[in-house]
C-alpha cells in the first residue's frame, strides 16, 4: 500500500514474473487515470472467478479504477459474492468476519492515521447488501454514527446471491426468490436514509451503466472520508442468476432499473461541499453568483 511496493528492488525487475512487470510499468499506481482511459493500462482487477455477466464485477472494476490513491488504499470485505473479485486486485485486502468489516475497518482507518499521519491512507469498505444491511447492519450504523473516516460501499444485488437465493433486507417487496418461495413481505430497507440520518457526509446511489458517474461518486466520497466523514455509496449490481438475467440484457435491466426505482440520488453535506472545493478545487459547489434583479416597468 505504497508506490514503493509497487516497484522494482533493484536488480530483481528480470525475476518477476510478466504479470507483475505490467502492473508496475503499465499499471495506474501513482497516475491519474479515468475510465475514459479503460483498454490502455493494467488495471488492478482483471482477473477473478465471477459469474459471466455479472453486473457486481463491472462495478467493482469501475471503482477500484476511480480509487484517487490506488496504491494507498486498503479494501475491506466480507462473506458474499463481491469478495471473490475484490480479494484478487492489486490492492490489500482484508477480509473480515461475516458482518464485522465496518469495525474491523474502523481501527484500521484510526491505525492508519496514527502510524502515518497526515499522508493519506484510504480504507475502503465493499460489501453486499446482506453483509451491509443485515447481518453487518450494526456496526455499519454505529461507524456511521461515530464519524468513522471511511467510505462504505454496498454491493446491492438484492438477494444473498451466494448462498442460493434468500431474500435479504435489501430484496424488494413481493420479490419472489429460489429460498423465498412465497415473496419477501416487507419492504425494502432505506440505507440511504439511514446513512443520512447517521450523519454521513456524503450518500450516493448509482448504477454500473455509466462509468463516469460511477467515477465521480467514487472519487468524492473517497475523498471527503479522508478528513470530513463517514461516506456512503449504494450501488445496484442485479444479480443476473437468481434473478434469471440474460447475461447480453444485464445492463439493459441496470437502465431499466434505474428508470422505475433506483434513480442517480446524491447527498453532500456543506462541510464536505467547502471541503471538496477548497482542498480539491470542485468547482460545482461554488456559490452560484446571484441573479440580476428583474427591471421594474416604467424605471428608467
Amino acid at each position: 500500500m505504497s508506490l514503493d511496493y509497487v516497484k522494482f528492488s533493484n536488480g530483481f525487475e528480470k525475476f518477476m514474473p510478466k504479470e507483475y512487470r505490467d502492473m508496475v510499468e503499465h499499471g495506474p499506481f501513482g497516475k491519474k487515470i479515468s475510465v475514459s482511459q479503460m483498454g490502455s493500462f493494467k488495471e488492478v482487477l482483471e482477473e477473478h472467478p465471477m459469474c459471466a455477466g455479472c453486473a457486481m464485477t463491472l462495478f467493482i472494476r469501475l471503482a477500484m479504477i476511480a480509487f484517487p490513491n490506488p496504491e494507498d488504499t486498503i479494501t475491506v470485505g466480507t462473506a458474499g459474492c463481491g469478495r471473490l473479485a475484490i480479494s484478487q486486485a492489486a490492492i490489500p485486502f482484508v477480509y473480515g468476519n461475516y458482518g464485522d468489516q465496518n469495525g474491523v475497518a474502523s481501527g484500521l482507518s484510526r491505525g492508519l492515521r496514527l502510524r502515518f499521519g497526515d499522508k493519506p491512507k484510504d480504507v475502503v469498505v465493499m460489501a453486499g447488501d446482506g453483509g451491509t444491511a443485515d447481518i453487518g447492519f450494526q456496526q455499519v450504523l454505529h461507524s456511521w454514527f461515530r464519524k468513522e473516516r471511511f467510505t462504505t460501499i454496498m454491493l446491492d444485488n438484492e438477494v444473498y446471491g451466494n448462498t442460493g437465493g434468500q431474500e435479504s433486507g435489501m430484496t424488494n417487496r413481493g420479490a419472489v426468490l429460489k429460498m423465498a418461495p412465497l415473496g419477501k413481505k416487507f419492504e425494502k430497507m432505506d440505507m440511504v436514509q439511514m446513512a443520512k440520518v447517521a450523519g454521513c457526509a456524503y450518500v450516493a446511489t448509482v448504477v454500473p451503466n455509466n462509468p463516469r458517474r460511477v467515477e465521480s461518486v467514487i472519487k468524492k466520497a473517497v475523498l471527503i472520508a479522508r478528513e470530513v466523514g463517514a461516506t456512503y455509496i449504494q450501488a445496484y449490481t442485479s444479480c443476473n442468476i437468481e434473478y434469471a438475467i440474460p447475461t447480453d440484457k444485464v445492463m439493459e435491466d441496470a437502465k431499466t432499473v434505474e428508470n422505475d426505482r433506483y434513480a442517480f440520488s446524491e447527498y453532500i453535506s456543506d462541510e464536505a461541499k467547502q471541503y471538496l472545493t477548497e482542498r480539491y478545487g470542485y468547482k460545482e459547489f461554488l456559490p452560484k453568483p446571484a441573479a440580476p434583479a428583474a427591471a421594474i416597468p416604467g424605471k428608467a
